[in-house]
């Protein structure tokens, strides 16, 4: 064998390397943004159902859902900026 014919070898070994880790990875990070979907999804639902309520609700009661709402949406962006990451 010549050393040309060696080193193409040898670089498709390392792309297959290569490819299969990336390939491991990919699938462990579509996992990992389904389960952050799945969290920020649930929150969300849970936002949306205290919205409504801020306009209606007096003093200290408005406060207080104001405050989990702002809570609840801080989180649905920790969220999303997680799956960003993950993409």
């Amino acid at each position: 064998m010549t050393q040309t014919h060696d080193d193409v070898k040898k670089l498709v070994e390392t792309l297959k390397q290569q490819r299969d880790e990336l390939k491991v990875k990919l699938n462990l990070a579509k996992a990992e943004a389904g389960d952050e979907w799945e969290k920020a999804e649930k929150k969300w639902e849970q936002l949306k159902a205290k919205t409504p309520v801020l306009g209606t609700e007096a003093g200290d009661a408005s406060k207080d859902i104001g405050a989990a709402a702002k809570q609840l949406a801080k989180e649905i962006k920790h969220g999303y900026d997680r799956i960003r990451k993950l993409l």
